[in-house]
């Protein structure tokens, strides 16, 4: 297995990538391809011990950096790390990529490069995140696609039943839509179609709706909703969980444990699914642990097929 990360475009810059993916690599004895700036990854292995066989360098002159436009960028820009990266994927030279740089620069190179696997009109990202179950909970869309369908959102609870079944190992996923109440008619016209649809579908083990307060419950193990909804929702959980950790703190008391998995560097990174290869969406300001956390979402994709899991279902 090799699997390719971007180095550049990151917040906290190339140090906690690189720390990160040559820590993964030594522990899991598997290959990473670090593409970037050749002289600044040079400078940062050299502040490290680890096996040259396990390490390749990819050079790549140009960098997208956070606030760029990312269908200007990736045209413009054809040298930058996370369009060389995602090349690389295209031409059988990696496994699976991961970066933590702009992510829609990330999925518009993924969309024009790879392309997505055929009847798949949206590529979502699939976010886990622990509930009060013990398990992990999987909200599709993350933030990619800010307006939905019906249709899209019926495709988004397929993408995602496969990646809880196919990667996370959940025996029968539980697919839920998030929706402001839990009767059938519920929601605005894009849910309330996609109820319809799911449920006539017959292809997931479909619940029904549920309601913000149950996302962390472990009722369900795949939630739906459009990018706009659940980028706002991750968010406000991220906050949440922050601001109730500071006030634990101050008095003196160790933070349970519920808050601190809510952290995004113990989860590290998300994939973009429907599309044609494995592409690892990580936080902006990702230290070593969310890498190599990020890198280990990466291997089990790869471990699992889940590109040709997601083409069985949607054939």
């Amino acid at each position: 297995m090799k699997i390719a990360i971007d180095v550049m475009g990151s917040d906290l810059g190339p140090a906690e990538i690189i720390a990160g993916a040559l820590r993964w690599s030594a522990n899991e004895k598997q290959q990473v391809v670090l593409v970037g700036a050749p002289k600044l990854i040079e400078q940062e292995l050299g502040r490290h011990d680890y096996s040259s066989q396990m390490i390749e360098c990819v050079p790549a002159s140009e960098i997208i950096y956070m606030d760029e436009s990312p269908v200007n960028a990736i045209r413009k820009k054809k040298d930058a790390s996370i369009v060389v990266g995602i090349e690389l994927l295209k031409n059988g030279k990696a496994d699976a990529l991961v970066s933590c740089g702009n992510t829609g620069a990330q999925m518009a190179a993924a969309l024009f490069i790879l392309g997505r696997i055929p009847g798949v009109e949206r590529t979502p990202i699939a976010i886990p995140f622990p509930n009060i179950a013990g398990g992990l909970s999987i909200l599709i869309d993350g933030g990619a696609n800010v307006d939905c369908n019906a249709k899209q959102l019926a495709q988004f609870a397929l993408l995602g039943y496969v990646y809880a079944k196919e990667v996370l190992q959940v025996p029968e996923p539980k697919v839920a839509l998030l929706n402001n109440g839990t009767e059938a008619k519920k929601g605005n016209n894009a849910c309330a179609g996609a109820y319809q649809l799911i449920n006539d579908q017959g292809l997931v083990n479909f619940i029904g709706n549920v309601e913000g307060r149950d996302l962390l419950k472990g009722t369900c193990d795949v939630i739906v909703c459009d990018g706009f909804i659940g980028n706002i929702v991750l968010k406000t959980l991220e906050g949440t969980a922050l601001v109730a950790a500071k006030l634990i703190l101050e008095d003196g008391k160790p933070v349970p444990r519920a808050l601190a998995e809510l952290d995004y560097r113990s989860i590290g990174g998300a994939p973009l699914l429907g599309l044609n290869g494995i592409s690892i969406v990580c936080h902006g300001s990702s230290n070593s642990e969310a890498v190599y956390n990020g890198l280990q979402s990466a291997k089990f994709c790869v471990e699992n097929n889940i590109v040709e899991k997601q083409k069985l279902l949607l054939s």
